[in-house]
């Protein structure tokens, strides 16, 4: 298939669901732009800080883009380029951005609260209790994973304990480049939000100095630390930052943030055109379809169902998206009609993403098939390829494939202090009665509801997972990942069966996600309890928590199924 086309075509059947199938949402929802958001209803200068659409929009598709939408549809690929696209198309119109945006706008009428307390005014309780204790765990696991990534992209090589510093240069320069952006980012919110520098001002001197951080960090990179320091200094790091105003670091970093990533796109979008017109990219090398098992992958996903529902997932929905909308993104939306661009759009330019990194794949699928399998390697190098492909433009392969590792690196980090500021609010909302915050406690709820204490204890699980073994448990993060985003679907449908609103279009999104989320937590059960009773060699306590754990979420996952769904369809109305 020509891969101009695909991401053409893809993108064309994209901006038309955007249009008419957001639009419509937006009308049998009832959004209404007179209300007052939370972010102005609540404002307190630290989480609740109304923020103009493009800077939100940077928070939110920063936050929730990280690797995902390269990762999942590069891994799926082994099952061929149909089903890819497919999935990513009709998951990300009629069922991510439907996620997306049903739990953003459920926030905001909620004021500006997480999910959980969505979920204990509209199904119970005992719910939001269930639900919270899965989120934080799945955060917890989220901080792990990406404290340890965005370390290893920092650290620095050693041989016989003496330093290599050639091998090492490039992550030196990825984290001279975060260093510096932090920096700026902190110049940026003090100018805009107290010092009232127009944003179209800061913003292209912002962008300037994206383009000053890369040059300086390129050339000079002084610090060189090995992975446990970097894990230190990052626990420190994202204490801070998730306990500070959202306006002096979150909101002006992610802002400046997006443009790495856009122009990112950009870059893609670019090559992969460029070497459509070229002649060298008129057909991917992908087959159409390989077969219901994966056959190709050294360690095979297995069956195409649920595998492809569970690996595409940020590319197609994701349950950590919900997370972001409902715990960040509604804390400071300024208007109610900005909720569809940053939400339900923010998934479909993720969608946008998925394709070309399907389209990247696909121009170095034998590569792939020989066992470059790395996928954000796998990306850079058959994007950059593309655009060396275009006359005048070879001898730029080494510089482009080298700046789009370093932006997937970057958002590693973004989305880290986010997951890290979520998992607080969730820590704090376990201990709140409905209508409470944590101002309004006494006693030892007064103690684990405060920020400070709430994050400390969220670092320290998470950072200290990262170094001890979250690999051994990582398994279960896709399936968890996509349950969260089934229970998502089941409150939002819940709370607008609740309030007399059309809720019909989320009966199949979350129908099919739970059986998929359940199928596949199904499947590494079995085969972890297998393992354990064939006494196999490679089992270890990692074998016994996917086991223990997966089971527990197997079972919450019918607990909260049979309570969402007696509200929805039996009757049991929450006031």
């Amino acid at each position: 298939m020509n891969a101009v086309l695909v991401l053409l075509i893809g993108c064309a059947i994209l901006v038309a669901g955007y249009i008419f199938y957001g639009g419509w949402l937006a009308k049998q929802w009832g959004v209404d732009d007179s209300k007052t958001t939370p972010a102005h209803e609540l404002e307190d200068g630290m989480d609740y800080v109304p923020a103009k659409a493009p800077v939100l929009m940077g928070h939110h598709f920063s936050s929730i883009a990280g690797a995902g939408p390269i990762n999942g549809p590069i891994q799926a690929a082994v099952f061929g380029w149909v089903p890819v696209v497919l999935w990513v198309l009709i998951g990300g119109i009629f069922f991510g951005a439907v996620h997306d945006y049903g739990a953003l706008f459920a926030s905001i009428r909620h004021k500006g609260q997480t999910l959980g307390e969505v979920v204990a005014a509209n199904i119970g309780e005992r719910a939001k209790k269930l639900f919270i204790v899965f989120s934080y765990l799945t955060l917890v696991l989220v901080v792990a994973a990406f404290a340890s990534i965005v370390a290893g992209t920092f650290q620095a090589t050693y041989v016989d304990g003496v330093l290599d510093e050639a091998a090492s240069a490039n992550n030196a320069s990825v984290a001279m480049i975060s260093i510096l952006f932090i920096i700026m980012a902190i110049i940026f919110g003090l100018c805009v939000y107290r010092r009232g520098a127009p944003l179209s001002v800061a913003t292209v001197v912002g962008v300037i100095g994206i383009v000053v951080c890369l040059i300086i960090g390129l050339n000079f990179h002084p610090i060189y630390l090995s992975n446990n320091v970097w894990m230190w200094i990052i626990g420190v790091y994202i204490l801070i930052a998730s306990v500070a105003p959202v306006w002096i670091l979150l909101q002006p970093r992610d802002y400046l943030s997006s443009f790495l990533l856009y122009g990112m796109m950009i870059i893609a979008f670019v090559g992969v055109v460029g070497a459509g017109i070229t002649g060298n990219n008129l057909s991917m090398e992908i087959p159409a379809f390989t077969g219901w098992v994966d056959t190709i992958s050294a360690t095979s996903l297995g069956t195409m169902f649920p595998a492809l529902f569970v690996t595409i997932a940020c590319g197609a929905i994701s349950g950590f998206h919900s997370l972001v909308g409902s715990g960040t993104t509604s804390k400071q939306l300024d208007h109610e009609k900005d909720a569809k661009p940053i939400a339900y759009g923010g998934m479909l330019i993720e969608c946008a993403l998925a394709l070309i990194s399907l389209c990247a794949v696909g121009f170095i699928w034998q590569e792939y098939l020989d066992g470059l399998r790395t996928p954000t390697t796998v990306f850079a190098t058959g994007l950059s390829r593309m655009v060396a492909c275009i006359p005048g433009l070879a001898a730029t392969q080494p510089t482009v494939q080298a700046l789009l590792v370093l932006t997937v690196s970057a958002f590693c980090l973004t989305s880290l202090d986010t997951a890290t500021r979520l998992a607080r609010y969730m820590f704090q909302e376990f201990w709140l009665a409905p209508g409470e915050t944590y101002k309004d406690v006494t006693g030892f709820r007064a103690t684990l509801c405060n920020p400070l204490v709430a994050t400390a204890i969220t670092v320290v699980l998470g950072v200290g997972l990262g170094m001890t073994g979250y690999g051994k448990i990582w398994p279960l993060f896709g399936a968890a990942n996509q349950l969260l985003a089934a229970l998502a679907l089941l409150t939002v449908c819940a709370w607008l069966g609740n309030i007399g609103r059309n809720n019909k279009m989320f009966y199949i999104p979350m129908a099919f996600m739970l059986v998929v989320t359940l199928t596949s937590l199904f499947q590494t059960i079995t085969a972890r309890v297998k393992l354990i009773a064939a006494g196999a060699e490679t089992v270890d306590w990692g074998t016994y928590a996917q086991a223990i754990l997966g089971t527990l979420l197997f079972v919450l996952a019918i607990v909260l199924a049979i309570e969402g769904c007696r509200v929805i369809f039996g009757g049991k109305k929450k006031a």
